[in-house]
């Protein structure tokens, strides 16, 4: 897929500059006859020729823009029309007539008509619709970045015991049933479930869990997770296509191979714009051909319609405004991926937001430090020993607390451990200067029969703040417990206030327990919440929302395990702070991270599509306004036909309107958001 993509945009690139290079010549050639003017002395006569024009417009037209009239064709043998019969048949018929006037002037002047080409028109036309072409794949992305990434997880050899003995084999090799021997800070290559020793495993990046997972002998692990602390052994249950990763790989595929492409505004009105224009240039021939009888002036009517209606600023209309809002865009942390992204996401109706990473920051801090009224140790000295303690270990929660601690214990140096140890789901123990010191949860403490009889109505308050507990024990004595917790990002409140003024419906979607998701959701100002979905489930609920018709639905996430909600969603809003998978699987990445970029990007999107709207209305107006002239309607009264200054000006026209209204849009500033209310 990245192949192809490339090939075609070195196609377009290739054909475009040429395409660009000619046409400025044929201008530059026929600049006399559209102004109206004397021969420019500082071009040669051979230059301005008519016969110069041919060759240089010939292959813009048969080489440069070959894929309009294979389109066309392809349109005509569905019995329909499209843009491509519209920019065929206008520079293909202006080019036959141009082809007919340059070899045989005379018919014409015979008839007392003017001789003019229309060879500029037609290159300029077929120019400015590559130019669009080139700027839409650029914009479609690489929807197979995703796919890679994920591959790229799983580690490509594993170490498995054969006979006894470790050996490195490919991943692919693996079978149903080997053991496989995982060290610290190694990834888990395949399922399965861990038989020998235990550890901590970090598999947010596929389950989104935001701590480390204690694994003992029976827990299944999953391939691609990252082994943070111990070494163990586990059997390999799944492969292939029947892991985790495999797994949510193909939902990636699937949900990306189905989504149905937006229809463009443009095609829409192309759709009933084509059919017209023909109508009436036939008409036209018909009509004239009726009340003179000469074929040659009902043939320049004909003609002169299909080229006045060819709205050559119609190659600019939605690339120009989309080019304007992207930049704009990046200026404020939006990327959009396409533009399809860019139209939807103005027609929004429910925003599915992720917990961890999205609304919440990711990372474990330490919100509370409650000291026990009978502990004995100096805040300072306390926190040196847990420092101490907890910096001998790898897990999440350990990091907050040095982090918390270090900086508090006033020591620049902490003191030595001695007999550290980890016990998996429960804490650490070690001894420090001879004092016996435990950090861990209330439920380790009162199976070592530590009474925390005191401690209870704390740790109660803690967990009904969404927080973890750990607890500090000196000596056989409680003396502190520690609260933990992922908090909310600064701006995801007021975000989601500003997308509730909107008219948003927000839900927020979460692996965790029902009870920690409520009250982050209540924090944030949400009050829809799905909670306890594993990663395939996440989809699944996309699809469910559309299918129950509250979409168009965006989903807004950061981890691995967000990537095939993502992509299943109408538009995928990842967190630039988050995994480069989640952002290759998005529609629109948020550079910062700030949740905050969402009602922005909505804001734009809306803004963008309404240039875009204006932008058509130049496009089609003088041109539209033209078709009566082209088609003689004025001829009886004052002998006027179109020339070749007046599509010239038409053209123009059309063109600085589209480009002028398009840079309004570098003006846009997203609107500030007030500080929303703490819930």
């Amino acid at each position: 897929m990245e192949r192809e993509l490339a090939r075609e945009l070195s196609r377009l690139r290739r054909r475009l500059l040429v395409a660009a290079l000619l046409t400025a010549l044929v201008l530059l050639s026929s600049l006399s006859p559209m102004l109206g003017g004397p021969q420019l002395s500082f071009l040669p006569l051979w230059f301005t020729s008519p016969w110069t024009q041919l060759l240089l417009t010939t292959p813009v037209l048969f080489w440069c823009g070959r894929d309009f009239y294979s389109g066309a064709l392809s349109a005509f043998r569905q019995h329909s029309a499209d843009m491509n019969t519209l920019v065929a048949a206008g520079t293909g018929i202006a080019w036959l007539m141009s082809l007919f006037t340059t070899c045989f002037p005379q018919v014409l002047i015979a008839e007392g008509l003017p001789a003019d080409v229309y060879y500029e028109t037609a290159a300029v036309i077929v120019t400015l619709v590559l130019l669009g072409r080139l700027l839409e794949a650029r914009a479609r992305g690489q929807t197979s970045a995703a796919i890679r990434h994920l591959l790229q997880l799983q580690p490509p050899t594993a170490r498995v015991l054969r006979d006894g003995q470790p050996i490195e084999i490919p991943v692919s090799q693996l079978v149903v049933g080997d053991l496989v021997q995982v060290r610290p800070g190694e990834k888990i290559p395949v399922d399965g479930q861990l038989i020998e020793g235990s550890s901590w495993v970090e598999e947010s990046m596929l389950t989104g869990e935001a701590t480390a997972v204690a694994k003992a002998p029976g827990d299944q692990v999953i391939g691609a997770s990252l082994n943070r602390s111990g070494s163990f052994r586990f059997r390999v249950s799944r492969v292939g296509a029947d892991t985790v990763l495999a797994q949510i790989v193909a939902l990636v595929r699937q949900a990306q191979s189905s989504r149905t492409r937006v229809q463009r505004l443009a095609d829409q009105v192309v759709g009933w714009f084509v059919p017209v224009v023909i109508a009436i240039a036939i008409a036209s021939f018909v009509v004239w051909f009726l009340i003179s009888g000469n074929p040659v002036l009902a043939t320049l009517f004909l003609v002169s319609v299909l080229v006045i209606a060819c709205p050559c600023a119609l190659g600019l209309a939605t690339p120009t405004s989309i080019m304007v809002a992207s930049g704009k865009g990046a200026e404020n942390g939006l990327i959009f991926r396409s533009a399809e992204a860019l139209e939807t996401a103005g027609k929004l109706r429910t925003i599915v937001i992720d917990k961890t990473g999205t609304l919440t920051r990711g990372q474990p801090q330490v919100t509370d430090f409650e000291r026990l009224s009978d502990g004995v140790l100096k805040a300072d000295a306390l926190l040196a020993l847990v420092a101490a303690l907890e910096s001998r270990s790898e897990h999440p929660l350990a990091e907050a607390i040095v982090a918390y601690a270090r900086p508090r214990s006033q020591q620049r140096e902490l003191p030595a451990v001695e007999g550290f140890e980890a016990v998996a789901g429960c804490g650490v123990r070690g001894a420090i200067a001879g004092r016996e010191l435990l950090i861990g949860t209330p439920r380790w403490l009162r199976q070592l029969g530590i009474d925390t009889a005191a401690l209870q109505p704390l740790v109660e308050e803690l967990e009904a703040a969404a927080c973890s507990v750990a607890t500090v024990v000196v000596d056989g004595r409680i003396e502190a417990c520690f609260g933990i917790s992922d908090p909310l990002k600064p701006s995801s409140a007021a975000a989601v206030a500003a997308l509730r003024r909107q008219g948003l419906q927000l839900v927020m979607l979460s692996g965790d327990a029902r009870r920690t998701a409520e009250l982050v959701a209540g924090q944030a100002g949400i009050e829809r919440v799905i909670a306890e979905v594993r990663p395939a489930d996440k989809a699944a609920v996309i699809r469910q929302l559309q299918a129950q018709g509250e979409g168009p639905v965006a989903m807004v996430g950061d981890g691995i395990n967000d990537a095939p909600a993502l992509a299943q969603a109408d538009v995928g809003i990842a967190m630039g702070t988050g995994t480069d998978v989640a952002i290759a699987a998005s529609d629109i990445t948020l550079i910062s991270g700030n949740l905050a970029g969402v009602p922005a990007a909505i804001e734009l999107s809306r803004h963008a599509m309404a240039n875009i709207r204006q932008n058509l209305f130049f496009a089609f107006a003088y041109n539209v306004a033209g078709i009566p002239i082209a088609a003689g309607l004025l001829f009886p009264l004052t002998g006027w036909l179109l020339s070749p200054m007046i599509a010239g000006a038409a053209m123009a026209f059309s063109s600085l309107s589209v480009v002028g209204n398009a840079l309004r849009l570098r003006r846009f500033r997203p609107l500030p958001l007030p500080l929303a209310v703490s819930q």
